[in-house]
């Protein structure tokens, strides 16, 4: 395994719950799936912007697994990594091979 995809992170599948109001609602807390995942490289991804006020930094993340894995991450799922709770934005990207799927990409941005 190359040193490129040398870290892990959990991949945090949540419950399902009801709110007051009948609706269904994803809940992360402690009935949530955790699944640790290893073989990935998470690098920052990020942006400035300026305001009149200040000066305001977004910064995202951006998920790549190692060749030939295929972690199972869906656009519905967080991911806990490095002491962050991090969400996954819009549709986790497969990118295949004749035979299989290569690897897989995920942005990621930390939730509040």
């Amino acid at each position: 395994m190359s040193v490129l995809y040398d870290q892990s992170v959990v991949i945090v599948r949540p419950a399902t719950t009801t709110d007051r109001y009948g609706n269904e609602r994803p809940d992360y807390g402690p009935a949530a799936e955790r699944i640790p995942v290893a073989q990935v490289n998470v690098q920052p991804s990020g942006s400035t912007e300026d305001t009149d006020d200040r000066q305001i930094t977004v910064t995202g993340w951006l998920l790549i697994s190692a060749p030939g894995t295929m972690p199972d991450l869906r656009d519905t799922d967080r991911v806990e990594f490095d002491g962050q709770v991090l969400e996954v934005t819009g549709k986790v990207g497969r990118w295949p091979t004749p035979t299989a799927i290569r690897h897989i990409e995920a942005q990621l941005k930390e939730v509040d």
